[in-house]
């Protein structure tokens, strides 16, 4: 976790300067932006709360997104990821909401996403999402891969320090 713990150290200064929140809903990174962000001291000054919404079941009770919200909507993409990051930040009330969905591995997931396929989604002042493919059928690498981009967008961002 060394790697991320500088970029989260980094990003929950930022945040608190800013007097700025932020909640997490991620499914195929399975809690390892939550954990990173609280590796680093202090973060309760901004983390809100953060889920792994690995099911429908998942988003419907954790989420409280409806079924008929996600009608067009397909799983792992970046519209879905967005709609992710706009709930969690609406639960939660915080500045900033971060989502991530994808397929880790070591096959692809039943919507024909490959191992590696990850969408990420910020909302907040400024919404962003982002589609990455690492190409690898490493379950853990991936995850990692996903954790690392997530939290890359949420630096970009929050724009120059």
């Amino acid at each position: 976790m060394n790697e991320l713990t500088t970029l989260t150290a980094s990003l929950g200064t930022r945040l608190k300067e800013r007097k700025e929140t932020l909640a997490v809903a991620e499914s195929s990174a399975g809690g390892l932006i939550s954990a990173a962000l609280l590796a680093v001291p202090g973060a309760s000054a901004y983390f809100l709360g953060g889920a792994v919404i690995y099911t429908q079941a998942a988003r419907r009770a954790l989420l409280r997104v409806p079924d008929e919200s996600v009608k067009g909507v397909r799983s792992s993409t970046e519209a879905y990821a967005l709609l992710k990051a706009r709930a969690i930040r609406e639960l939660l009330d915080a500045t900033w909401g971060l989502a991530e969905t994808g397929a880790s591995g070591p096959t692809g997931n039943r919507y024909g996403d490959a191992p590696g396929h990850a969408c990420i989604a910020v909302a907040g002042p400024v919404e962003r999402a982002v589609t990455l493919e690492t190409r690898r059928g490493d379950r853990e690498t991936n995850m990692w891969a996903f954790a690392r981009a997530a939290l890359d967008l949420l630096e970009a961002s929050l724009g120059k320090p």
